[in-house]
């Protein structure tokens, strides 16, 4: 399977694990070894202020935090629009990345950036097994694009892309989500 890295990965109907029900993931890699990525429709209660108070010069101290995945959910990463690609410690996609764990003063990553999110843990697939996912239809790939991946709106995303790739798809963002109920 070609790499899904800079992708959405939006999940299809066929979805039941609660974790992963009606998300949008980011792909971030994808290789032979396996895939990871985060959740950009699942925001937290918690605030960047209250749960990553260091990060504030860099996402903002009332920004929320997002629930990346069910892998290392303590771990912190920090998404980017980057103004140096080169800056980034993985860089996904043009000026996508993520910041480096060692990326120095806070105030300094900020001014290397243009949008941030901030995320708690992340997706992760073993090798083959993202591939298995996708022969089951779990996962319908879209593009990514700057403004899904930033957007103000993270719990209708789902919806908004299933809605703008049209068709069938179109059809799925309107399901109810317990169908027997309709």
């Amino acid at each position: 399977m070609e790499s899904l890295r800079g992708n959405l990965l939006i999940a299809s109907p066929a979805v039941q694990d609660p974790r992963f029900r009606k998300t949008v993931v980011l792909v971030a890699e994808h290789t032979d070894d396996g895939a990871m990525g985060v959740v950009l429709n699942r925001p937290a209660e918690s605030t960047v202020g209250s749960a990553v108070p260091e990060l504030e010069p860099v996402a903002g101290a009332d920004e929320h935090v997002h629930i990346g995945g069910p892998v290392s959910e303590t771990a912190v990463t920090v998404l980017a629009e980057f103004d140096d690609p080169s800056a980034a410690a993985l860089l996904i996609e043009g000026d996508l990345g993520f910041v480096g764990t060692q990326a120095g003063d806070p105030q300094e990553m900020a001014e290397a950036v243009r949008r941030t999110r901030v995320f708690a843990g992340h997706a992760g697939w073993s090798a083959g097994q993202l591939e298995e996912e996708m022969e089951e239809e779990s996962w319908i790939v879209e593009p990514a694009s700057l403004e899904d991946v930033f957007t103000e709106e993270p719990g209708a995303l789902w919806e908004r892309i299933l809605r703008r790739k049209g068709g069938n798809y179109a059809v799925i963002a309107t399901l109810p989500d317990d169908p027997s109920l309709n």
